[in-house]
């Protein structure tokens, strides 16, 4: 029996792309993008990442406050970070907006066969 790990999920993830540093408690600084965000938590990814699960983490994305954390998960380059605290609805309306604009648009460019500049 398979159990889908996405049936306990608070609420509904939702796509960006959203610049982000993230500081661990032992002062490790990782540069990434945050790509997915709900009230709860969101998945951070870097190419350099030195997170462990059970970290305790600040993660600052471009536009709004610190969040604190904690990483629940670690697999390859990405990690999944449950805040502290709920992220205020209308905060996290107002990331989706801005900074899932441009996935709308690279989904749309890949539709009608458009290829992005290296």
């Amino acid at each position: 029996m398979c159990i889908n790990p996405h049936a306990f999920r608070r609420s509904e993830r939702l796509p960006v792309v959203l610049p982000a540093r993230c500081r661990s408690r032992s002062g490790f600084l990782d540069r990434g993008t945050i790509s997915d965000i709900s009230a709860e938590g969101c998945r951070f990814e870097s190419f350099a990442l030195t997170l462990h699960a059970g970290d305790l983490v600040v993660i600052n994305p471009e536009g709004i406050e610190g969040l604190c954390g904690k990483v629940r998960w670690v697999k390859g380059h990405s990690a999944g970070i449950e805040f502290e605290r709920p992220l205020y609805a209308p905060v996290l309306g107002h990331l989706h907006r801005r900074h899932g604009i441009f996935l709308a648009a690279l989904s749309q460019g890949h539709q009608q066969g458009y290829r992005l500049a290296a």
